[in-house]
């Protein structure tokens, strides 16, 4: 375990507070100063200063910032509710007050140095015609050493615990990295005939099988043992946190890995962004802004997590071999006999290749052919999938088709305080079609020939 590593980025961190708070306020100064706020000097000046504002990170989840939305053409006020929270993750709620109910998603985010805002253009998206909840995963160095431990097998087991706190017959959104567990979760839930297995799930840009097409992610995750990711990136979270000397791996290290595979493109943001500001003409400099702001927001990993992970998903690849374990049970996607899958991959996506989420299909080998559906967006990376125009006008009207498709009927037109109760779901409909059957067999039987 490098045990320096935190402590000197925070050291670093809090020395750069000074100058980022100096850039701030020289840039309200000079917003302000008459006569020469709006000329070229002053915009050359503050463009510079808005980079050394920015260069510093946030540990902080910032705001979803979803205050309404547009359902069949009426703008509809959005709170948030926690419904179920946990030392390391809330099970989050964007309630809109509607008479008729919409189908339930669980929008699984990823864990992997960002919070679960990466995904509010996702959310945004979906708002309009599902009634969304998310997994808010909360950032390691704000949970005591009492807490426990997070691994594998927790992640999974949060997302089985939400499945049944939103009820039978949801449905399952998971993008990158959480495919793997959302799928051990159906999984373990089929095998158990949990009533509350959802409807369909939707996998989306995910390492399911790595050995397909591997990536640069890929062959770094395997270039070194996992005893060497333990010794060189694993760190300890300093004092003055909740979280004090809770192994981790550190957001900004992750960060920094990711940065690192596009630093030609980000180096080219930057300098377009000093451009755009300079010139006066700040809708895509406020754009960039605002991205990075979001994208500088990290989130540490519990050591646990990350070395499982890297371990059994990227280096043994336990899913596709049907050796992966949760607890002591192994992980059987052929046990999925009722929830629809859709996998989605991208076409220039270099963290998650075209090959890779498919390979589910062939997992769930226990799902009918018409309940499986795949999609390869061209023209988009590994975000594009998930958010941008190519999200909102082409791959999201397939995902909310495969939702709506796989509503029970039942659901659709029950009264509104009726939608989360367990009264009538897609497995009782199922059963009363069995029951049916059975009994039409038994009398054809005993005519009389």
């Amino acid at each position: 375990m490098n045990l320096l590593a935190y402590s000197t980025y925070q050291a670093l961190a809090d020395l750069m507070k000074l100058w980022r708070s100096a850039a701030s306020f020289s840039r309200v100064a000079v917003a302000t100063w008459p006569g020469l706020a709006g000329g070229f000097d002053a915009r050359y000046l503050d463009a510079w200063w808005e980079q050394i504002e920015l260069a510093g990170l946030s540990h902080a989840r910032p705001p979803f910032g979803i205050d309404f939305v547009e359902v069949d053409g009426v703008r509809t006020l959005v709170s948030e509710d926690i419904v179920k929270r946990t030392p390391f993750a809330s099970l989050l709620h964007f309630r809109k007050d509607l008479a008729t109910p919409q189908p339930r998603v669980l929008l699984i985010a990823p864990m992997s140095g960002h919070f679960a805002t990466l995904l509010r253009g996702t959310v945004r998206t979906m708002l309009a015609d599902h009634d969304v909840y998310i997994t808010d995963w909360h950032n390691p160095r704000d949970v005591p050493l009492a807490a426990g431990r997070f691994g594998f097998e927790e992640y999974v087991e949060h997302i089985m615990s939400f499945i049944r706190r939103i009820g039978p017959d949801a449905h399952l959104v998971a993008i990158c990295q959480p495919t793997v567990a959302a799928l051990a979760a159906v999984s373990l839930m089929a095998a158990d005939n949990e009533p509350a297995q959802p409807a369909s799930m939707t996998l989306m840009a995910g390492p399911i099988d790595c050995r397909v097409n591997p990536t640069k992610v890929n062959d770094l995750a395997n270039s070194q043992p996992i005893e060497w990711f333990e010794r060189n990136l694993i760190s300890a979270v300093p004092g003055g946190f909740p979280g004090a000397h809770r192994r981790v791996y550190p957001g900004f290290v992750q960060l920094s890995a990711f940065m690192s595979m596009n630093l030609e493109r980000h180096v080219a943001s930057f300098a377009e962004m000093r451009h755009e500001r300079s010139k006066g003409d700040p809708t895509k400099a406020d754009a960039l802004n605002t991205f990075y702001r979001e994208y500088f927001a990290t989130s540490d990993l519990t050591a646990e997590f990350y070395l499982e992970t890297v371990r059994t998903v990227f280096q043994q690849y336990e899913l596709p071999l049907g050796k992966l374990k949760v607890g002591e049970r192994i992980v059987e996607p052929h046990a999925i006999r009722h929830t629809a899958l859709l996998t989605i991959e991208g076409e220039k996506d270099d963290i998650c290749s075209v090959g890779q989420t498919v390979a589910a299909h062939d997992l769930c080998s226990g799902l009918r052919p018409y309940m499986k559906t795949h999609h390869v967006q061209t023209g988009v990376g590994h975000y594009g999938v998930f958010n941008g125009h190519r999200w909102d006008s082409q791959i999201y009207p397939l995902v909310r088709s495969t939702i709506h498709d796989h509503e029970p009927r039942a659901r659709r037109t029950a009264a509104p305080e009726a939608v989360h109760g367990d009264q009538v779901t897609l497995r009782a409909l199922l059963e009363a079609e069995a029951h049916a059957a059975t009994a039409i067999s038994r009398a054809a039987a005993t005519q009389p020939k």
